[in-house]
């Protein structure tokens, strides 16, 4: 009996002694942005003006991490009221009926002292497949620092499959994010050498 107790309260005081002890990071939107870009025939480069993120790790161990991103997919701005009402419409975000664009890591795997290969669930238009987000981190064991990364997909497969009046534009999506952190409490991350 006094074993199962003991294991009870280890049970309910372990996690909290282990979440204590994994960094907590907060990403500063101010210097953090995401942009795309689509090759065509008039340039089609953008950003998103309302986003969030958030880099949480259940140990100092940096492939704990999951990077958890949620754009508002109506804040696009491609500098063109035409552009960004045809990418809000129907044809392309949809964004009455699918108001997010998500990204969420279900790994990050270390590829070089500086360099992460960070797989996930890529959700736009309601349609959700695996991507993989290319990521290089600066600033290491200073406790701030900047993840710099892209990830491309085709946008037929998430159902954009029309076009812009006028304009040719290719399927593949190139997404380009910079993200700006720092650690707030916890350890610094352990990174593999």
């Amino acid at each position: 009996m006094r074993l199962a107790i003991l294991f009870l309260v280890a049970w309910a005081v372990l996690p909290s002694v282990s979440r204590a002890q994994a960094p907590v990071f907060v990403i500063t939107p101010e210097n953090s942005w995401i942009k795309f870009h689509v090759s065509a025939s008039v340039a089609l480069d953008g950003t998103f003006d309302k986003w969030t993120g958030t880099l949480s790790f259940t140990s100092p161990d940096v492939t704990t991490g999951v990077l958890d991103i949620k754009i508002q997919a109506d804040s696009v701005d491609t500098g063109s009221g035409l552009k960004n009402r045809k990418l809000k419409s129907d044809d392309f975000f949809a964004v009455t009926q699918n108001p997010l664009i998500t990204f969420r890591s279900t790994k990050i795997v270390q590829t070089g002292p500086n360099s992460f290969e960070v797989p996930g669930v890529f959700t736009i238009r309601g349609v959700s497949k695996t991507e993989t987000l290319r990521l290089t981190v600066s600033g290491k064991g200073t406790g701030s620092g900047a993840i710099r990364g892209t990830m491309a997909f085709d946008r037929r497969q998430y159902g954009m499959n029309s076009g812009i009046p006028f304009i040719r534009i290719a399927d593949r999506v190139e997404v380009t994010v910079h993200l700006t952190g720092r650690r707030v409490s916890g350890p610094p991350l352990v990174y593999k050498q």
